[in-house]
């Protein structure tokens, strides 16, 4: 009974229900009763003399026809780095920035639009006319070699003629990225056309190409690994990492610590980094399923009891042949049509998923506490659902998502996560909870309708509603230049907030990247970059990393549409 528990409460009348408790049921967090204020404190009133319904029937927008073959992703660059390199970057810092240009040899700027053809966007092309992203086939795609890659010598150069020797031709007519003056000397950057080559939205290396994309040219299908990485168990993977951790910091109690019924909250006193983090929230890894992890959050943001955590962890006694050893994973998924879709069932997978060598880490979707399994194993189970339905897309014919192959005492299933890597984010999200797709494209709908709508299915500034909503493909102002606001990438919204009386309103979303990009890095117009539990309260209730708030008429200018599943 949720009324129960071993202290009672200090407040209300005998038998009532105890909040805390109450709280912890529904939303799977723990809440400290010592960070909450005794008498909360006096809030102000939101002027909604403009959302009043004057007429008093229902005035909810009506919702747009459902799109067909939707192609909505981005891949996301810190995960891509990282199991290229084969460790951890700091994503909050000037380094990781640099990093990520180097290892995928762009510039940082030039990454997030898909104007610039980007690798973030392999296997996509950009449709201009409607500002939106269609799939290549594959063979539209070139697969690099180290040839195709090699830079011509620039050491022999002393004058700009010189520059005709290596191929830059028509040197007068050449682009100039950038240019200044320093101590005299004039530093200018070119464009090198084709004198140098580098990855792009249709040419990517092989590692790019088996780590990103469905598309296996030596046709090894059933046995899909990604580059540098081992499909091992996520429990025992967990289990040596949380052992580490606690030798380190001293921690001796190991089994008072953890809760092996799958919950993931550490209460401890220790000031250790790595345990103080409490939120399992969602992290997209290193495909471009954008839109299917922003559904997942959006959905357990907005009723976390639907989405299934419970994965258990293995005591350090149990091996794979134990019972335990062979519990697997059950989720449902629910059929709503067209691709990336199957009948309605029940899919179980096992817990093995790929893991990078070197760094030993998840190397698809993961939650950002870095403990929490049940984010990586919804994605294999999606995966494993479409990949036995109908797609209809340019990788119908493979059956990877029926891959098994014998590790020790039992079999291993090998799910292609790159099957993910575009879709659909609002169909995702009824996909996953049962509900009816609705979607609402901001060039149909004013601002008032959008944030009405947004309001409308929140209750205390969150979404009770799952709701998603996805960019342009390129920005008509110029171009998405960072990583906090992405082209053709998916967000979870989470809500809404509004400063002063009758002022600015803004939504409140989430990349799920888990990025948030260094302060003074890019600025876009009616953007918060940083969202505080002070100015708006369920912050406290997730991983701050990543959430951002847009106002109205700035996300009606960002974004192409909203949806929502209910």
């Amino acid at each position: 009974m949720v009324a129960s528990r071993s202290q009672t409460p200090t407040n209300g009348p005998r038998g009532s229900i105890d909040p805390y408790v109450l709280f912890e049921a529904l939303t799977g967090r723990k809440l400290e009763q010592t960070t909450l204020p005794s008498r909360p404190a006096p809030e102000g009133y939101v002027d909604l003399s403009d959302m009043r319904n004057r007429s008093g029937k229902n005035d909810e927008p009506e919702s747009d026809p459902q799109p067909k073959d939707l192609a909505v992703g981005c891949i996301n660059p810190f995960s891509l780095a990282e199991n290229m390199i084969g460790h951890k970057i700091d994503r909050r810092s000037i380094t990781a920035v640099r990093i990520v240009q180097d290892t995928l040899q762009t510039d940082y700027e030039e990454l997030f639009d898909m104007k610039h053809k980007s690798v973030l966007y392999a296997g996509l092309k950009l449709n201009k006319d409607e500002r939106e992203a269609e799939e290549l086939e594959e063979k539209d795609m070139k697969i690099l070699k180290e040839k195709d890659l090699v830079t011509p010598d620039l050491s022999r150069l002393d004058k700009l003629n010189d520059l005709e020797d290596i191929g830059l031709q028509d040197l007068g007519n050449v682009r100039i990225k950038r240019a200044n003056i320093v101590n005299n000397k004039l530093h200018i950057v070119l464009h090198a056309q084709d004198v140098a080559r580098t990855v792009c939205n249709r040419e990517v290396t092989q590692t790019i190409n088996d780590f990103c994309l469905p598309f296996r040219r030596e046709k090894q299908e059933s046995r899909f690994t990604p580059p540098n990485s081992s499909w091992r168990d996520a429990r025992e993977i967990v289990m040596a990492r949380m052992r580490h951790h606690m030798r380190r910091d001293k921690i001796n109690d190991f089994n008072s610590l953890l809760d092996y019924d799958g919950n993931r909250e550490f209460q401890l006193t220790h000031e250790s980094q790595y345990m103080r983090r409490k939120f399992d929230d969602p992290v997209q890894g290193a495909t471009a399923n954008s839109w299917f992890v922003a559904a997942l959050f959006s959905v357990y943001w907005a009723d976390p009891v639907i989405i299934n955590r419970a994965t258990s962890m293995p005591m350090p006694y149990e091996h794979h042949n134990s019972e335990e050893g062979r519990r697997r994973f059950a989720v449902k998924f629910h059929d709503k049509g067209g691709r990336m879709n199957n009948k309605t069932q029940t899919v179980e997978v096992d817990y093995h998923v790929p893991m990078n060598n070197s760094s030993e880490d998840f190397v698809y979707c993961h939650a950002s506490d870095g403990t929490a399994m049940w984010p990586a194993l919804y994605e294999k189970a999606f995966a494993k659902w479409i990949s036995e339905g109908d797609n209809k897309n340019n990788n119908a014919e493979r059956s990877s998502g029926k891959a098994v192959v014998l590790s020790g005492d039992h079999q291993v299933q090998r799910v292609d996560i790159t099957q993910l890597h575009h879709g659909d984010p609002v169909k995702a999200m009824a996909q996953i909870n049962g509900r009816e797709p609705q979607y609402f494209f901001t060039d149909k709908h004013g601002a008032k309708d959008l944030i009405g709508l947004i309001r409308s299915c929140s209750v205390n500034h969150r979404t009770i509603c799952p709701m998603v909503a996805w960019t342009h493909a390129t920005y008509n102002g110029g171009a998405y230049r960072g990583c906090n606001l992405v082209a053709n990438h998916a967000y979870s919204v989470l809500g809404w907030s509004s400063v002063g009386q009758g002022e600015k309103q803004y939504i409140i979303v989430r990349n799920p990247w888990g990025v948030t990009e260094p302060t003074g890095l890019t600025s876009y117009p009616g953007i918060l970059t940083r969202v505080e539990s002070e100015y708006w309260r369920p912050a406290s209730l997730l991983d701050r990393e990543g959430v951002f708030a847009v106002e109205v008429n700035a996300f009606k200018e960002y974004f192409a549409c909203m949806g929502i599943a209910k």
